[in-house]
């Protein structure tokens, strides 16, 4: 079995790690694979290439900016791709994030519509059913059920500070993609699941499998995190979070912490400069840890996860909180709830912060039963199914 990846990154970013645990896995069964990816580097240890280059991505954005066409620019890089992916002749090509400014959406379809390979495209947001945004839920609009249009989300992800072309890219998008013949999706949630499937990709199967946690690295620790900070009478809320913003709950937090004893205290893991200089007096900013073993020191650590997100695909820092023994608290809006059970989480109603200091103070669950709902996210349980599907479109 040969298996052809692509993804915005390789290694790097919940996408990238995904992409490359799957790798392993179909190593591990007997069969070869590649990732292709657009930005950052690759681990040496991983059969990779690199679509494009750095200056590529840079005109890319910055067209996109001018256009709003992310998605429709890097003709010669996704060229370049597809007589890659013809040298490579992969059994199955499986797609991943496909946005990002690295190459041309259009011309990857349009080819992979006439190879007749089997596709796997596991959808990591929303973007590739809207006209431009890659989540909806916080806006609250519901126009990718018929046709973009006028979009409210211009200005974020993915950015344009001029032009408004959601009604082509949601075109363009559609018609390309509801031309694939042979295409098999992946959602990590089933909150995910059921949004696509009201999507112009909704003729097309769906399975879910949701996103892995090393259990063998997310785990409880032991640290001196409480002793470095001066915590050790301290109950400890802890958030993580990529990228801080008012979606991820950062306001939530902050009304949180007016209510707070002086014995509680909150910790955020992933803020930027700016925002640890701005944090209101009582809560202690960390930025952004690319270590595994320093986070679930922190998670480890707390007494308490939050998860007050108003979007999420599924809401893997609440399964990494909970693999370390840590209890959640989290919010009743798309995925999140899926990830704790009765046994280790209370979900409250998104915004009530009096509901959420109410169960942050009443909750009481067990190690173990955090530990044991982890075991549902294990790595190689949930990359497993991969191979397992990638078998059963081979076989069909």
């Amino acid at each position: 079995m040969k298996v052809f990846q692509i993804n915005s990154t390789c290694g790097y970013g919940s996408t990238g790690r995904i992409a490359v645990d799957i790798l392993k896995e179909v190593e591990k069964n007997g069969g070869e694979g590649i990732i292709a990816y657009g930005r950052n580097s690759a681990p040496e240890n991983v059969n990779s290439y690199r679509i494009g280059s750095d200056l590529q991505v840079k005109i890319h954005g910055v067209l996109s900016r001018i256009t709003d066409r992310q998605g429709f620019y890097g003709t010669s890089a996704t060229k370049k791709l597809i007589e890659k992916i013809k040298e490579y002749n992969p059994d199955i090509i499986h797609l991943h994030n496909i946005h990002g400014y690295y190459l041309n959406v259009a011309v990857l379809l349009k080819f992979l519509k006439e190879y007749n390979k089997p596709i796997v495209w596991t959808l990591h947001d929303c973007w590739a059913f809207t006209g431009h945004c890659a989540h909806f839920s916080y806006e609250k609009c519901d126009k990718w059920r018929t046709e973009c249009y006028s979009c409210p989300l211009k200005k974020e992800y993915p950015t344009s500070l001029v032009m408004e072309n959601s009604r082509k890219n949601f075109a363009d998008k559609k018609k390309y993609i509801t031309a694939l013949k042979d295409l098999n999706i992946v959602t990590p949630s089933h909150w995910l699941a059921g949004v696509t499937r009201e999507s112009f990709m909704g003729k097309y199967p769906v399975t879910v499998i949701y996103n892995g946690v090393d259990l063998n690295e997310f785990k409880p620790t032991e640290s001196d995190f409480r002793k470095k900070n001066h915590l050790e009478d301290k109950q400890i809320i802890l958030g993580v979070a990529n990228v801080w913003t008012e979606k991820k709950g950062l306001t939530d937090f902050y009304s949180l912490n007016e209510k707070l004893r002086d014995n509680q205290v909150i910790v955020l893991v992933g803020l930027s400069d700016s925002q640890i200089a701005t944090l209101p007096k009582g809560i202690i900013g960390i930025k952004r840890t690319e270590s595994i073993k320093e986070l679930a020191e922190i998670y480890s650590t707390a007494d308490v996860f939050v998860n007050p997100s108003k979007e999420e695909t599924m809401g893997l820092t609440t399964a990494e909180a909970l693999a370390c023994g840590t209890h959640a608290v989290v919010c009743d809006e798309t995925a999140v709830p899926e990830v704790v059970d009765k046994n280790c989480g209370i979900v409250v109603k998104t915004g009530d912060i009096d509901a959420l200091y109410s169960a942050i103070n009443n909750a009481k669950f067990p190690k173990e039963a955090c530990i044991e709902r982890a075991k549902d996210f294990e790595r190689n349980k949930q990359y497993g199914k991969y191979y397992e599907l990638y078998k059963s479109i081979l076989n069909d």
